[in-house]
């Protein structure tokens, strides 16, 4: 994976953390994963900030987001593929 984002996997689930990128790094990087034939969802996202321009990129390609508890200073998500 590129744009310099951590990725790793827990209990199933999949993980990416995109502190500390420059803007449009955490975007592209999110948007690359979640194209990614063998993502399915859920995808938890670590994020030192709300990417309220990820949210418009997630609906149009079937994704919802939801926010999870964090530690101060983390915006954490949970991206699961949107249900009809």
């Amino acid at each position: 994976m590129g744009h310099g984002a951590r990725v790793w996997e827990a209990e199933g689930t999949v993980h990416i953390d995109v502190r500390g990128l420059d803007p449009p790094q955490p975007l592209l990087a999110i948007i690359e994963l979640i194209e990614e034939p063998e993502t399915g969802g859920p995808v938890i996202v670590h994020h030192d900030r709300d990417p309220i321009m990820l949210y418009p990129e997630l609906a149009e390609r079937g994704w919802d987001h939801e926010h999870l508890a964090a530690p101060s200073g983390e915006v954490r998500l949970r991206l699961s593929r949107a249900t009809a």
